[in-house]
């Protein structure tokens, strides 16, 4: 089964990152006894998202949210052909807990950082969403980047906001408000450019610029 959605994934340029199973669990619907995160596949995953309707109406009508927009529909539809429930990372409190159960999978884990770092790609990892599935499916896991890295990351912050010690975010929102924040604003986190495994991956810099602008209201 789970070929047959990574391949449905795949269609949208998502990719299945990680997944667990569970047995009758609090938070989850019932029934539940796997849940498969779901995210960007590069290349392809942003010229794909702004060629969609959501996007459109985002340019044209200023309808706000198209990349969640996107999701709702796209992961709602998978759910909907898998007989599954789609679940989100947006959508107001109270928030499911897409860390925690990230750190669950033995593909994503936590950095020196904090940030969730993934096999294959590194700290630009994200999610769109996640299948809580009735069927019982097992995703292959991984080794954790950081255990063979030397930790660029640990000191790549400009201002030392995002550190071993923690992640200060008003040092990091009034970073980006002057013009030498400019790169992280334009180009993505500092941070999560400077590991290793990102950098192989190849997401855009347009696509990580979308991401700081919302995060920087």
């Amino acid at each position: 089964m789970l070929a047959e959605i990574e391949a449905m994934a795949a269609r949208h340029f998502l990719s299945v990152l990680g997944g667990f199973t569970c047995e009758g669990e609090a938070g989850l619907p019932a029934g539940t006894r796997s849940v498969l995160l779901l995210g960007p596949a590069e290349p392809g995953y942003w010229a794909h998202v702004k060629s969609q309707p959501e996007w459109q109406q985002f340019q044209t009508e200023a309808k706000p949210d198209p990349v969640d927009r996107w999701s709702r529909r796209v992961i709602g539809g998978m759910a909907c052909d898998l007989g599954a429930k789609a679940l989100f990372p947006f959508g107001g409190a109270p928030y499911h807990p897409f860390y925690q159960w990230a750190l669950r999978t033995g593909r994503v884990w936590d950095s020196p950082v904090k940030l969730l770092v993934q096999a294959e790609q590194g700290l630009m990892v994200s999610f769109r969403g996640a299948l809580a599935l009735k069927q019982r499916v097992e995703v292959p896991v991984g080794e954790r980047p950081c255990d063979t890295c030397a930790r660029p990351c640990v000191s790549a912050c400009p201002v030392g906001a995002l550190t071993e010690a923690g992640y200060d975010v008003p040092a990091c929102r009034a970073f980006l408000d002057q013009p030498m924040g400019a790169d992280c604003l334009n180009s993505g986190c500092a941070v999560r450019r400077a590991c290793p495994v990102s950098q192989g991956y190849a997401r855009l810099a347009e696509h990580s610029a979308y991401h700081m602008r919302m995060f920087h209201k």
